[in-house]
């Protein structure tokens, strides 16, 4: 073998061993882009009230000396389930009047529909989304997974305030749910 050939054949390695790193490295940057993106989706959706999630306080923080008894805002309540998941799902008052800074209560009322026992995870939602920067639960059963028996009735309370600093131009809020079946599928 001659040393150009010696010369060349190694050159083609090293570009080959170059396209092989290039080819394994862009699905390992994808995997590791595609898992940074839910927290960073999270993030994003807290900071700018995308995607309607709501927050979370403690009883203790809310100034009840800032409700605003100058003005109502209605909150609409609205309940939904997943496909999959035999349950019905419903608010036990579909809106109410309320005070921003004050603190409510409203109760969700889910029955089982099935002869097994069954596990959903509810998943918030509000809009208009300016409002769900305003939107702040101390309690709310989508804060737990919930697990029915076969055929049980539940009534399921949320506690909620809207600060007083929601934009005066929002004069009605829905607060929707939607329980997903969160139960592994067994093979």
């Amino acid at each position: 073998m001659s040393e150009n050939s010696v010369a060349n054949n190694n050159q083609q390695n090293k570009v080959s061993n170059k396209q092989l790193l290039k080819l394994v490295m862009i699905p390992v940057l994808m995997f590791g882009f595609g898992f940074a993106l839910v927290p960073l989706y999270d993030v994003f959706c807290e900071v700018t009230g995308l995607n309607g999630k709501t927050g979370r306080v403690e009883a203790s923080e809310i100034n009840q000396k800032q409700v605003d008894t100058s003005r109502t805002v209605k909150v609409k309540f609205i309940a939904n389930t997943g496909n999959g998941l035999p349950w019905r799902f419903e608010p036990v008052v579909t809106d109410m009047e309320i005070h921003p800074g004050e603190i409510y209560e409203a109760m969700y009322r889910v029955t089982s529909r099935t002869d097994k026992p069954s596990v959903g995870q509810a998943v918030p939602s509000v809009s208009p989304v300016p409002a769900s920067l305003h939107f702040n639960k101390t309690e709310c059963f989508c804060f737990l997974n919930q697990e029915l028996a076969p055929g049980e009735t539940r009534d399921m309370p949320i506690r909620f305030v809207i600060n007083h600093d929601l934009p005066e131009d929002i004069v009605e809020v829905t607060l929707s749910y939607t329980f997903f079946n969160i139960e592994q599928k067994q093979g």
